[in-house]
Protein backbone atom coordinates (compact mmCIF):
# COMPACT_ATOMS: atom_id res chain seq x y z
CA UNK A 1 0.00 0.00 0.00
CA UNK A 2 1.36 3.37 -1.02
CA UNK A 3 0.47 6.71 0.80
CA UNK A 4 0.18 10.38 -0.53
CA UNK A 5 -0.91 13.53 1.25
CA UNK A 6 -4.32 14.40 0.32
CA UNK A 7 -5.00 17.55 2.54
CA UNK A 8 -6.65 20.44 0.41
CA UNK A 9 -3.82 22.94 1.74
CA UNK A 10 0.02 22.80 1.52
CA UNK A 11 1.32 20.64 4.55
CA UNK A 12 3.99 23.13 6.75
CA UNK A 13 6.91 21.99 7.64
CA UNK A 14 9.87 23.27 10.24
CA UNK A 15 13.41 21.64 9.77
CA UNK A 16 15.34 22.40 11.82
CA UNK A 17 19.06 21.62 11.32
CA UNK A 18 22.49 22.89 12.23
CA UNK A 19 23.74 24.74 9.09
CA UNK A 20 22.42 24.92 5.88
CA UNK A 21 24.34 25.31 2.36
CA UNK A 22 26.59 27.12 1.93
CA UNK A 23 28.48 25.53 4.48
CA UNK A 24 29.69 22.49 3.54
CA UNK A 25 28.68 18.65 4.70
CA UNK A 26 26.48 15.83 4.79
CA UNK A 27 23.78 16.68 6.78
CA UNK A 28 23.74 20.07 5.03
CA UNK A 29 23.60 18.90 1.80
CA UNK A 30 21.06 16.26 2.48
CA UNK A 31 18.92 19.02 4.38
CA UNK A 32 19.73 21.24 1.03
CA UNK A 33 18.15 18.64 -1.55
CA UNK A 34 15.66 17.51 0.28
CA UNK A 35 13.94 20.76 1.26
CA UNK A 36 14.07 21.86 -2.46
CA UNK A 37 12.26 18.94 -3.57
CA UNK A 38 10.14 18.92 -0.98
CA UNK A 39 9.19 22.96 -1.45
CA UNK A 40 7.58 21.63 -5.04
CA UNK A 41 4.55 19.84 -2.73
CA UNK A 42 4.75 21.59 0.82
CA UNK A 43 5.40 24.25 2.77
CA UNK A 44 9.02 24.42 3.79
CA UNK A 45 10.74 26.36 5.92
CA UNK A 46 15.04 25.98 7.36
CA UNK A 47 15.68 26.92 10.89
CA UNK A 48 19.80 26.84 11.15
CA UNK A 49 22.21 29.21 13.27
CA UNK A 50 23.91 31.39 11.27
CA UNK A 51 28.03 32.71 11.54
CA UNK A 52 27.26 35.28 14.04
CA UNK A 53 25.23 37.54 16.31
CA UNK A 54 23.35 38.45 13.90
CA UNK A 55 19.88 36.35 12.71
CA UNK A 56 18.84 36.85 9.00
CA UNK A 57 16.50 35.73 6.67
CA UNK A 58 17.10 34.24 2.95
CA UNK A 59 15.48 32.85 -0.01
CA UNK A 60 18.07 30.14 -1.13
CA UNK A 61 16.37 28.42 -4.60
CA UNK A 62 13.34 29.44 -3.16
CA UNK A 63 13.34 27.79 0.37
CA UNK A 64 13.35 29.92 3.29
CA UNK A 65 15.86 29.71 5.17
CA UNK A 66 15.91 31.25 8.68
CA UNK A 67 19.57 31.70 9.83
CA UNK A 68 19.24 32.12 13.49
CA UNK A 69 22.19 34.25 15.68
CA UNK A 70 24.80 32.43 17.19
CA UNK A 71 26.27 33.03 20.56
CA UNK A 72 28.98 30.42 20.27
CA UNK A 73 29.92 27.03 19.54
CA UNK A 74 30.01 24.48 22.31
CA UNK A 75 31.27 20.91 21.56
CA UNK A 76 30.25 21.81 17.58
CA UNK A 77 27.13 22.59 18.40
CA UNK A 78 26.18 26.10 17.47
CA UNK A 79 23.54 27.55 20.50
CA UNK A 80 21.14 29.84 19.59
CA UNK A 81 19.07 31.30 22.00
CA UNK A 82 16.17 32.82 19.80
CA UNK A 83 15.62 29.32 18.61
CA UNK A 84 13.39 28.08 21.15
CA UNK A 85 10.99 31.13 20.20
CA UNK A 86 10.97 30.51 16.36
CA UNK A 87 10.73 26.92 16.87
CA UNK A 88 7.43 27.41 19.86
CA UNK A 89 5.42 30.55 17.79
CA UNK A 90 5.89 28.28 14.33
CA UNK A 91 2.35 27.37 12.83
CA UNK A 92 4.40 24.28 11.07
CA UNK A 93 2.11 21.14 11.07
CA UNK A 94 5.29 18.76 11.31
CA UNK A 95 8.84 19.68 12.82
CA UNK A 96 11.19 17.69 11.57
CA UNK A 97 14.89 17.67 13.61
CA UNK A 98 17.75 16.48 12.07
CA UNK A 99 20.19 14.88 14.94
CA UNK A 100 22.79 15.15 16.05
CA UNK A 101 22.03 18.56 17.32
CA UNK A 102 21.91 18.56 20.84
CA UNK A 103 21.35 22.35 21.21
CA UNK A 104 18.24 22.34 18.54
CA UNK A 105 16.68 19.49 20.29
CA UNK A 106 16.94 21.15 23.38
CA UNK A 107 15.35 24.16 22.02
CA UNK A 108 12.31 21.74 21.02
CA UNK A 109 11.64 20.19 24.16
CA UNK A 110 11.64 23.89 25.70
CA UNK A 111 9.19 25.09 23.01
CA UNK A 112 6.28 23.00 23.96
CA UNK A 113 5.35 23.14 20.06
CA UNK A 114 2.24 20.69 19.53
CA UNK A 115 2.65 19.38 16.07
CA UNK A 116 3.88 16.58 14.89
CA UNK A 117 7.64 16.09 15.01
CA UNK A 118 9.39 13.59 12.50
CA UNK A 119 13.34 12.92 13.41
CA UNK A 120 16.30 12.18 10.88
CA UNK A 121 18.72 10.17 13.19
CA UNK A 122 22.05 10.96 10.69
CA UNK A 123 24.51 9.67 13.41
CA UNK A 124 25.31 8.38 16.97
CA UNK A 125 27.65 10.92 18.74
CA UNK A 126 30.63 8.97 18.47
CA UNK A 127 33.81 11.44 19.03
CA UNK A 128 32.61 13.39 22.60
CA UNK A 129 31.60 10.50 23.99
CA UNK A 130 31.42 12.10 27.37
CA UNK A 131 29.11 14.79 26.34
CA UNK A 132 27.10 12.19 24.48
CA UNK A 133 26.48 10.09 27.41
CA UNK A 134 25.01 13.19 29.57
CA UNK A 135 22.99 14.74 27.31
CA UNK A 136 21.40 10.81 26.15
CA UNK A 137 18.42 11.07 28.51
CA UNK A 138 17.35 14.19 26.49
CA UNK A 139 17.75 12.74 23.05
CA UNK A 140 15.71 10.01 24.70
CA UNK A 141 13.39 12.39 25.43
CA UNK A 142 12.94 13.55 21.84
CA UNK A 143 12.82 10.31 19.69
CA UNK A 144 10.10 9.04 22.48
CA UNK A 145 7.83 12.13 20.88
CA UNK A 146 8.67 11.09 17.45
CA UNK A 147 6.03 9.98 15.24
CA UNK A 148 9.22 8.85 13.33
CA UNK A 149 12.43 8.31 13.31
CA UNK A 150 14.02 7.92 9.54
CA UNK A 151 17.26 6.12 9.46
CA UNK A 152 19.73 6.12 6.16
CA UNK A 153 20.13 3.03 6.54
CA UNK A 154 19.04 -0.66 7.69
CA UNK A 155 22.86 -1.06 9.00
CA UNK A 156 22.75 2.00 10.81
CA UNK A 157 19.62 1.37 12.40
CA UNK A 158 21.08 -2.57 13.49
CA UNK A 159 23.80 -1.20 15.07
CA UNK A 160 23.12 1.68 16.96
CA UNK A 161 22.45 1.41 20.47
CA UNK A 162 20.15 4.63 20.92
CA UNK A 163 17.79 3.52 17.88
CA UNK A 164 17.71 0.12 19.49
CA UNK A 165 15.10 1.60 22.29
CA UNK A 166 13.04 3.44 19.53
CA UNK A 167 13.12 0.36 16.80
CA UNK A 168 9.41 0.90 16.41
CA UNK A 169 9.29 4.07 15.75
CA UNK A 170 12.32 4.16 12.79
CA UNK A 171 11.80 3.68 9.44
CA UNK A 172 15.05 3.15 7.12
CA UNK A 173 14.74 6.09 3.84
CA UNK A 174 17.93 5.79 2.20
CA UNK A 175 19.39 9.25 1.44
CA UNK A 176 19.22 10.41 -2.15
CA UNK A 177 20.75 12.95 -4.44
CA UNK A 178 20.04 14.77 -8.05
CA UNK A 179 21.25 11.72 -10.05
CA UNK A 180 21.38 13.55 -13.13
CA UNK A 181 23.98 16.29 -12.20
CA UNK A 182 26.43 13.50 -11.69
CA UNK A 183 25.50 11.34 -14.88
CA UNK A 184 26.88 13.06 -17.98
CA UNK A 185 29.82 15.61 -18.48
CA UNK A 186 31.22 17.67 -20.69
CA UNK A 187 33.96 15.33 -22.68
CA UNK A 188 36.52 18.40 -22.88
CA UNK A 189 36.40 18.64 -18.67
CA UNK A 190 37.63 15.22 -18.86
CA UNK A 191 40.22 15.09 -21.21
CA UNK A 192 41.87 18.25 -19.67
CA UNK A 193 42.11 16.56 -16.22
CA UNK A 194 43.62 13.08 -17.81
CA UNK A 195 45.93 14.94 -20.11
CA UNK A 196 47.36 16.83 -16.17
CA UNK A 197 46.93 13.57 -14.56
CA UNK A 198 46.96 10.60 -16.36
CA UNK A 199 44.45 7.36 -17.44
CA UNK A 200 44.82 5.83 -13.92
CA UNK A 201 42.95 8.12 -11.59
CA UNK A 202 41.85 7.15 -8.09
CA UNK A 203 39.35 9.93 -6.87
CA UNK A 204 38.54 10.97 -2.91
CA UNK A 205 36.14 13.82 -1.80
CA UNK A 206 35.61 14.49 1.36
CA UNK A 207 36.56 17.17 4.54
CA UNK A 208 40.19 16.50 5.74
CA UNK A 209 39.08 15.31 9.13
CA UNK A 210 39.72 12.41 11.15
CA UNK A 211 37.26 9.71 10.42
CA UNK A 212 37.97 10.30 7.11
CA UNK A 213 40.78 7.60 7.02
CA UNK A 214 42.70 10.01 4.45
CA UNK A 215 46.26 8.84 5.81
CA UNK A 216 45.45 5.27 5.32
CA UNK A 217 44.80 5.64 1.52
CA UNK A 218 47.62 7.54 1.17
CA UNK A 219 50.12 4.86 2.28
CA UNK A 220 48.41 2.71 0.27
CA UNK A 221 49.22 4.43 -2.64
CA UNK A 222 52.79 3.39 -1.85
CA UNK A 223 52.55 -0.02 -3.83
CA UNK A 224 49.74 1.69 -6.39
CA UNK A 225 50.37 2.28 -9.92
CA UNK A 226 48.09 5.25 -10.53
CA UNK A 227 47.50 9.14 -9.20
CA UNK A 228 45.16 9.45 -6.24
CA UNK A 229 43.42 13.20 -6.45
CA UNK A 230 42.11 14.16 -3.24
CA UNK A 231 39.00 16.97 -3.18
CA UNK A 232 38.08 18.80 0.55
CA UNK A 233 39.88 20.66 2.74
CA UNK A 234 40.12 20.63 6.63
CA UNK A 235 42.17 20.80 9.55
CA UNK A 236 44.30 17.72 8.63
CA UNK A 237 45.55 19.33 5.31
CA UNK A 238 49.24 19.99 6.01
CA UNK A 239 49.66 16.40 7.89
CA UNK A 240 48.29 14.32 5.39
CA UNK A 241 50.27 16.42 2.58
CA UNK A 242 53.79 16.34 5.04
CA UNK A 243 52.47 12.67 4.90
CA UNK A 244 52.53 12.46 1.08
CA UNK A 245 56.03 14.13 0.58
CA UNK A 246 57.51 11.72 3.77
CA UNK A 247 56.65 8.66 1.16
CA UNK A 248 57.85 9.89 -1.83
CA UNK A 249 54.33 10.27 -3.31
CA UNK A 250 54.18 14.42 -3.80
CA UNK A 251 53.80 13.02 -7.56
CA UNK A 252 51.34 10.76 -7.31
CA UNK A 253 48.96 12.06 -4.01
CA UNK A 254 47.48 15.22 -5.07
CA UNK A 255 45.79 17.82 -2.86
CA UNK A 256 43.12 19.87 -5.02
CA UNK A 257 41.41 21.59 -1.98
CA UNK A 258 37.69 22.91 -2.77
CA UNK A 259 36.66 22.30 -6.48
CA UNK A 260 33.67 23.95 -7.31
CA UNK A 261 32.65 21.23 -10.18
CA UNK A 262 32.80 17.92 -8.83
CA UNK A 263 31.52 16.08 -11.91
CA UNK A 264 34.77 16.04 -14.77
CA UNK A 265 36.58 14.68 -11.87
CA UNK A 266 34.09 11.83 -11.26
CA UNK A 267 33.74 10.72 -15.08
CA UNK A 268 37.64 11.40 -15.43
CA UNK A 269 38.35 8.71 -12.42
CA UNK A 270 39.02 5.14 -12.69
CA UNK A 271 37.70 4.33 -9.03
CA UNK A 272 36.33 5.98 -6.44
CA UNK A 273 37.31 6.11 -2.77
CA UNK A 274 36.26 6.28 0.33
CA UNK A 275 38.44 5.24 3.40
CA UNK A 276 36.86 6.09 6.38
CA UNK A 277 37.55 4.33 9.70
CA UNK A 278 34.59 5.85 12.07
CA UNK A 279 30.77 5.38 12.06
CA UNK A 280 30.80 8.81 12.13
CA UNK A 281 31.11 8.03 8.38
CA UNK A 282 27.47 7.46 8.83
CA UNK A 283 26.50 6.78 5.41
CA UNK A 284 28.71 8.40 2.64
CA UNK A 285 26.69 10.00 0.12
CA UNK A 286 29.87 11.03 -1.95
CA UNK A 287 29.77 7.30 -3.12
CA UNK A 288 26.01 7.98 -4.40
CA UNK A 289 28.00 10.96 -6.57
CA UNK A 290 30.85 8.37 -8.17
CA UNK A 291 27.75 5.46 -8.50
CA UNK A 292 25.82 7.79 -10.52
CA UNK A 293 28.67 8.73 -12.51
CA UNK A 294 29.65 5.26 -12.97
CA UNK A 295 32.70 5.06 -11.14
CA UNK A 296 33.13 1.32 -9.28
CA UNK A 297 33.63 2.20 -5.14
CA UNK A 298 36.26 1.20 -2.83
CA UNK A 299 35.15 1.59 0.80
CA UNK A 300 35.09 0.07 4.13
CA UNK A 301 33.53 -2.48 6.33
CA UNK A 302 32.07 -0.11 9.09
CA UNK A 303 29.36 -0.87 10.89
CA UNK A 304 27.51 2.04 9.50
CA UNK A 305 25.26 2.87 6.14
CA UNK A 306 28.78 3.07 3.95
CA UNK A 307 28.84 -0.42 2.84
CA UNK A 308 24.57 -0.35 2.24
CA UNK A 309 25.45 2.34 -0.11
CA UNK A 310 28.45 0.40 -2.38
CA UNK A 311 27.85 -3.18 -1.98
CA UNK A 312 31.40 -5.48 -2.15
CA UNK A 313 31.10 -8.06 -4.89
CA UNK A 314 28.61 -6.06 -6.65
CA UNK A 315 29.18 -2.29 -7.40
CA UNK A 316 32.76 -2.55 -5.72
CA UNK A 317 34.89 -3.54 -3.03
CA UNK A 318 34.60 -3.49 0.64
CA UNK A 319 38.09 -3.48 2.91
CA UNK A 320 39.16 -3.31 6.39
CA UNK A 321 38.71 0.31 8.24
CA UNK A 322 42.72 1.20 8.06
CA UNK A 323 44.40 -1.48 6.41
CA UNK A 324 46.55 0.40 3.84
CA UNK A 325 47.58 -3.20 1.96
CA UNK A 326 43.58 -4.51 1.37
CA UNK A 327 42.94 -0.68 0.09
CA UNK A 328 46.04 -0.94 -2.36
CA UNK A 329 44.90 -4.34 -3.22
CA UNK A 330 41.52 -3.35 -4.18
CA UNK A 331 42.81 -0.15 -6.39
CA UNK A 332 45.05 -2.28 -8.22
CA UNK A 333 42.32 -4.65 -8.65
CA UNK A 334 40.08 -2.59 -10.11
CA UNK A 335 42.81 -0.29 -11.99
CA UNK A 336 44.19 -3.59 -13.93
CA UNK A 337 40.92 -5.19 -14.49
CA UNK A 338 38.52 -3.22 -17.23
CA UNK A 339 36.21 -5.51 -17.06
CA UNK A 340 36.16 -5.92 -13.59
CA UNK A 341 35.59 -1.97 -13.10
CA UNK A 342 33.68 -1.32 -15.93
CA UNK A 343 31.06 -4.39 -14.82
CA UNK A 344 31.05 -2.49 -11.24
CA UNK A 345 30.64 0.53 -12.91
CA UNK A 346 27.49 -0.05 -14.49
CA UNK A 347 26.09 -2.42 -11.32
CA UNK A 348 26.71 0.88 -9.70
CA UNK A 349 24.87 3.75 -11.47
CA UNK A 350 21.81 0.80 -12.05
CA UNK A 351 21.94 0.71 -7.93
CA UNK A 352 22.01 4.33 -7.75
CA UNK A 353 19.29 5.21 -9.97
CA UNK A 354 17.12 2.36 -8.24
CA UNK A 355 17.36 3.11 -4.67
CA UNK A 356 19.20 6.66 -4.15
CA UNK A 357 17.46 9.30 -6.20
CA UNK A 358 16.49 12.62 -4.67
CA UNK A 359 12.48 11.83 -5.86
CA UNK A 360 12.62 8.51 -4.51
CA UNK A 361 14.09 9.95 -1.21
CA UNK A 362 11.84 12.50 -1.36
CA UNK A 363 8.50 10.53 -2.07
CA UNK A 364 9.67 8.09 0.91
CA UNK A 365 9.70 11.46 3.18
CA UNK A 366 6.28 12.49 2.29
CA UNK A 367 4.43 9.39 3.28
CA UNK A 368 5.92 9.46 6.28
CA UNK A 369 4.57 13.02 6.18
CA UNK A 370 1.45 11.90 5.69
CA UNK A 371 1.12 8.92 8.40
CA UNK A 372 2.38 12.05 11.37
CA UNK A 373 -0.19 14.50 9.93
CA UNK A 374 -3.13 12.11 9.97
CA UNK A 375 -2.37 11.52 13.73
CA UNK A 376 -1.83 8.07 13.64
CA UNK A 377 0.30 6.66 16.48
CA UNK A 378 4.01 6.32 16.23
CA UNK A 379 3.59 2.63 15.33
CA UNK A 380 2.05 3.20 12.28
CA UNK A 381 5.72 3.01 11.30
CA UNK A 382 6.16 -0.57 12.15
CA UNK A 383 2.38 -1.58 10.36
CA UNK A 384 1.70 0.82 7.83
CA UNK A 385 5.17 1.52 6.49
CA UNK A 386 5.20 2.62 2.79
CA UNK A 387 6.03 -0.03 0.34
CA UNK A 388 8.88 1.96 -1.09
CA UNK A 389 11.00 2.04 1.69
CA UNK A 390 13.68 -0.77 3.10
CA UNK A 391 11.08 -2.59 5.84
CA UNK A 392 12.88 -3.09 9.59
CA UNK A 393 12.33 -6.53 8.71
CA UNK A 394 15.04 -6.61 6.37
CA UNK A 395 17.51 -5.26 8.89
CA UNK A 396 20.91 -7.62 8.34
CA UNK A 397 19.87 -8.98 4.79
CA UNK A 398 22.42 -6.24 3.28
CA UNK A 399 25.68 -5.72 4.04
Amino acid sequence: MSYSLTSPRKLKILHVGKFYPPHMGGIETHLQALCGELRKTADVRVLVAGDDRRSSEDLCDGVPVSRLGNLCTLAATPLCPGMVQRIRHSDADIVHLHWPNPAAFLAYLASGHSGRLVVTYHSDVVRQRVFGALFEPFLHAVLRRAAAILVGSPNYLASSAILAKHRERCVVVPFGIELNSFAECDPKSVSVIRQQHGERVILSVGRLVYYKGFEHLIRAMVHVDGRLLIIGEGPLRASLEKLAQSLGLTERVVFLGRVNDLVPYYHAAQVFALASVARSEAFGIVQIEAMAAGLPVVNTALDSGVPFVSQNGITGLTVKPGAADSLSDALNLLLNDDALRQRFGQAARKRAADEFSLKRMTARVLDIYGHADNGHSSLFCHSLIPQNAIPIDSLGSES
